[in-house]
């Protein structure tokens, strides 16, 4: 794949949910992604400020707060998969799917693209959680509107710290050809040389 940068980004498709298990131990395993087609906008704003310390009559340091995110996923039709893999509604057996109050959701990675000129950004936000969609509609009149279906979305950062990650520049082909084939796990990061200290001669 060619080392080229993007200058912008536009569109949304390929989204995708694995469910997250959180082990006791703080480690977390990831399902296969399951995809969500008819993704039309997603909008998630970081949570978390800056907070200054003050000492010696300035800001003496600041404290920077990563809280993840928080947003709307808005979509053609939310798939039935994921209320039932996520939401945990149940289809019985003549495949009537029912909600229930007692059940407590799955967490998810949510895993998505932005289109870009030269390539399209892959993105995986690790650990999410949604609300339940509401229920809208309106009558149809001379032209036909589209009802979409949005889904309130919180990433928070796992026990690691680790929030999300995205493809860039230097990504290896095959960690971007396989991006919807399981979830991706940092690797340790390329150490670079430190540049050597001037000799200082007294």
């Amino acid at each position: 794949m060619a080392n080229k940068k993007n200058k912008v980004k536009f569109g949304l498709k390929n989204c995708h949910y694995a469910i997250a298990t959180l082990a006791e131990d703080g480690t977390v395993t990831f399902g296969t992604p399951v995809a969500m087609p008819g993704a039309v906008s997603l909008s998630l704003d970081a949570e978390g400020e800056n907070d200054p310390f003050y000492a010696d009559d300035s800001v003496y340091y600041m404290v920077s707060n990563n809280n993840g995110y928080s947003g709307d996923f808005e979509l053609a039709l939310i798939p039935e998969s994921f209320l039932t893999d996520v939401m945990h509604e149940v289809e019985d057996a003549n495949g009537v799917i029912a909600e229930n109050k007692d059940v407590e959701p799955e967490h998810f990675a949510l895993l998505f693209e932005f289109s870009g000129d030269q390539r399209k950004i892959r993105h995986c936000m690790y650990y999410c959680s949604a609300t339940r969609p509401s229920v809208s509609g309106s009558t149809k009149e001379d032209s036909t509107e589209v009802q979409t279906e949005t889904l309130s979305i919180t990433a928070t950062p796992l026990p690691s710290g680790l929030v999300k990650v995205k493809t860039g520049t230097n990504t290896s082909e095959e960690t971007y050809n396989n991006w919807y084939n399981a979830v991706y796990q940092p690797q340790a990061a390329v150490n670079v040389p430190e540049t050597p200290a001037e000799d200082v001669t007294e």
